[in-house]
């Protein structure tokens, strides 16, 4: 159960911050100058983040600092809501998908080779609960943004997925002028 109350008193207290990796340069989560970014992926939190982010002071204060993050643009940010909340006016939006069992399956693979004891079944049933709860929540649901381009990456590999957005992104460019 979630003590909201005792939530929205730790919310002042919250800092994020994401920095590069130094040895890969991946991105990084940082809570409270700790880094969570293996906690973050487990199934621990992968089980309370949709009822957590149907909590209003929640949903903006995560808004808030995710503007903050994008004010000066040049960011690639993923998120439930990214381009019908956050970013509704970004240059280029991207609907991200893939098949659930997909989905499982990638995230089942991930967390097995990160050492973590987990159930294939498990991990399903969370993703098919998180999309269910995310896309009929009252504020911020998740659905695709009218103006974003739909990926389908569900027998892509990451490879192919890179391509795919390299070409949309330079169509996006050379569409206004500016190959940049």
């Amino acid at each position: 159960m979630i003590d909201i109350a005792r939530l929205l008193e730790e919310l002042d207290r919250i800092d994020i911050r994401f920095r590069p990796d130094p040895l890969t340069g991946a991105q990084q989560t940082w809570l409270n100058g700790v880094n969570v970014e293996e906690r973050i992926r487990g199934i621990e939190v992968s089980s309370v983040v949709s009822d957590i982010s149907k909590i209003g002071e929640v949903r903006a204060r995560m808004v808030s600092g995710q503007r903050q993050i994008g004010k000066n643009g040049r960011v690639v940010m993923d998120g439930r809501d990214i381009g019908t909340v956050v970013f509704p006016d970004a240059r280029l939006k991207i609907f991200m998908t893939a098949d659930p069992e997909v989905r499982a399956r990638r995230r089942y693979d991930e967390l097995v080779q990160k050492g973590m004891d987990v159930s294939f079944g498990e991990i399903a049933r969370n993703i098919r609960t998180r999309d269910h709860i995310d896309a009929n929540r009252e504020m911020s649901p998740l659905r695709k943004a009218d103006d974003a381009l739909v990926l389908d990456n569900s027998h892509m590999t990451v490879t192919e997925q890179m391509d795919w957005f390299r070409e949309k992104w330079n169509g996006l460019h050379a569409a206004r002028g500016n190959c940049n």
